[in-house]
């Protein structure tokens, strides 16, 4: 039996939130609406925001 395995996490927060001061969190990369829209987010919707921000150097973590 196999087990299914996402390729990446639920959400690309890394818990260095700046979006209280800045549009674009400069941890996940996302904006400020897609952080707080991300839960109400489809599949497709949320592949596209993954796309974006993996194409520019997000998420950004630490290790």
């Amino acid at each position: 039996m196999s087990i299914d395995v996402p390729e990446r996490p639920d959400t690309p927060c890394v818990a260095v939130c700046s979006t209280t001061f800045d549009e674009i969190c400069r941890g996940c990369g996302r904006s400020v609406l897609e952080v707080a829209n991300w839960v109400f987010m489809t599949a497709a919707e949320k592949n596209n925001v993954w796309e974006r921000i993996t194409a520019e150097g997000y998420p950004r973590r630490k290790g």
